[in-house]
């Protein structure tokens, strides 16, 4: 009697990686006749564009998910600008090992140091490597949080912040904020702890932050549960900003300064000789 052959007896052991993949990818046309096709040149073709395809569609996604806006890339951050900075730290940060444990990253110094440009950036690199994350300034969430009714429509909101694998929260401190504002942030802190990361830039050193929240009964909780598992970069320099305004001035101010030599010089344009 002719022994019947089943697919899985047809599967040989460099096929089934492939196969694998192709289930994944949710192939069940191919997967339904794999004993058929699956040695076919043109699947492991097929299966390779689908996965690409597919990676393309997620990092876009999450790029637009992410709302980092617009940012410059660390290789323009001058590493020799700020007085104060643990550069090993830096560079540390962004192995993003604080990922993997759940951990979060501060960044403490004054305005114009740097620190947005950091953190976009740990957000943006953050999203290369597969993950989720969120940008969003302190008063935008704070704000957008508190709007909301108490019970099922917060709940839904929270969740908004909670998900993401890395969040990132711009400029904690600018303004006073209120006891409300403080315990939402509070909440999205504990709701985080251990399990997703925070990275947070502030101008305030930790010792401040009962100024930013003067109503608020937790702020000394708050600041336990955020540094807990917190790699905490300080930044000490002059405005990198005030820097470069002036930079432009000095050149807009050279430019015209040749324009007008030029408009005076002898055979220019409007110049008649003596």
């Amino acid at each position: 009697m002719k022994k019947t052959t089943t697919s899985a007896e047809s599967i040989s052991p460099s096929n089934e990686p492939l196969r694998r993949r192709a289930q994944a990818l949710g192939l069940w046309g191919v997967l339904s006749r794999w004993s058929e096709l699956g040695e076919e040149p043109w699947v492991q073709r097929v299966v390779t564009l689908e996965e690409e395809a597919r990676q393309a569609r997620s990092l876009e996604r999450r790029i637009q998910q992410a709302r980092i806006g617009r940012f410059k890339p660390m290789a323009d951050f001058d590493r020799r600008w700020p007085k104060r900075i643990d550069l090993e730290l830096l560079d540390e940060v962004f192995q993003f090992d604080f990922l993997a444990d759940g951990g979060n990253v501060i960044l403490v110094g004054p305005n114009g140091v740097g620190k947005t440009m950091i953190a976009k950036n740990l957000a943006h690199q953050a999203v290369l490597r597969g993950h989720t994350a969120r940008f969003t300034t302190a008063s935008e969430l704070l704000n957008d949080l508190a709007a909301q009714e108490a019970g099922s429509a917060l709940s839904r909101r929270l969740r908004h912040y909670l998900s993401p694998d890395l969040l990132a929260i711009d400029e904690v401190g600018y303004l006073e904020s209120s006891s409300r504002h403080a315990d939402l942030l509070f909440e999205i802190v504990t709701r985080r702890d251990g399990e997703r990361s925070i990275v947070l830039t502030t101008n305030k050193p930790f010792a401040a932050w009962n100024e930013m929240f003067p109503s608020a009964g937790c702020t000394v909780s708050l600041v336990d549960r955020l540094t807990h598992k917190a790699e905490i970069l300080e930044i000490r320099a002059d405005s990198y900003r005030a820097k470069e305004a002036k930079e432009r001035a000095a050149e807009r101010a050279k430019r015209r300064a040749a324009t007008r030599a030029a408009r005076k010089s002898p055979g220019s344009r409007g110049e008649v000789e003596p």
